[in-house]
């Protein structure tokens, strides 16, 4: 197991936490010097939050952490390509490296719709790898999506039935 893959695993950690508690399951590590200081998990609909990604969690603890707003010397694993919001805090906390484990093409901005991560506007760039541990982080994904499907179909037929009371 490569070094990527042990921190994409713990990534994956994270995002079963999301899972059981019924959110989309994204997880993510931040990883200094070979130790994770920040880790986060998807709570968007838990918290009742927009902010409450997987990555602006690990964010605010690696830098509580560190003792700084700047990750000048982390890498960050996320098991899904970051949004719009999440790029542009990995490019405002000077991360180096990001690290994804599968691509988002409805809404991903580290190449799928846009790529913030790499504008040269930018007076920082971060490095990305893509496809690390790819089919378990989409796996994960689509079961969930394809559970979520049948929860919202059979909460449909009972809201049809009461109706029908």
């Amino acid at each position: 197991m490569t070094e990527h893959e042990r921190y994409m695993k713990e990534a994956l950690k994270e995002a079963k936490k999301a899972y059981k508690l019924g959110e989309v399951p994204i997880g993510c590590v931040i990883v200094y010097e070979g130790k994770v200081i920040g880790r986060g998990y998807n709570r968007r609909n838990t918290d009742k939050n927009t902010l409450a990604h997987a990555e602006i969690t690990a964010i605010r603890k690696a830098s509580r952490i560190m003792g700084d707003w700047r990750l000048e010397e982390c890498t960050l694993y996320v098991t899904l390509e970051p949004c719009q919001m999440c790029s542009g805090a990995i490019v405002q906390a000077r991360i180096p490296k990001v690290v994804i484990g599968c691509m988002n093409p409805k809404a991903g901005c580290a190449g799928s719709i846009l790529n913030i991560l790499n504008m040269p506007e930018f007076n920082h760039q971060v490095e990305t790898e893509k496809g690390v541990l790819e089919q378990e982080c989409s796996d994960m994904l689509t079961q969930f999506f394809k559970e979520l499907r049948v929860r919202n179909k059979e909460q449909k037929l009972k809201e049809q039935e009461n109706k029908e009371e």
